[in-house]
């Protein structure tokens, strides 16, 4: 499971890096559907394409959390498959009392 959510966030950042920031795009954001005016998320998706192409001025402009989200989600992705990288010790313990046949 999580190797999904792993999957999701590095593609979603990917997906957001290949995006042109300056050409309108599909938004899945509800408030912006519905027409209300404001929206505490809008401005994010554009933010981290400024910032993959290295325009931290327009990256913060556009949504001052940008840079803080791409450190999160990297994190978090990087986090998800180290857990799954890690070796675990085996189940095996040492009992004095067990002799060894051969």
């Amino acid at each position: 499971m999580a190797h999904l959510e792993a999957g999701f966030w590095f593609v979603a950042l990917i997906a957001l890096a290949l995006t042109n920031p300056v050409n309108e795009h599909a938004s899945l954001c509800p408030a912006k559907a519905l027409n209300i005016g404001f929206c505490p998320g809008c401005g994010l998706g554009t933010s981290i394409s400024w910032l993959f192409r290295g325009n931290i001025t327009e990256s913060f402009a556009s949504h001052p959390m940008g840079i803080f989200a791409v450190i999160m989600l990297s994190f978090r992705t990087y986090k998800l498959l180290q857990k799954d990288i890690t070796f675990k010790p085996n189940n095996y313990e040492h009992n004095p009392t067990t002799t060894s046949r051969g």
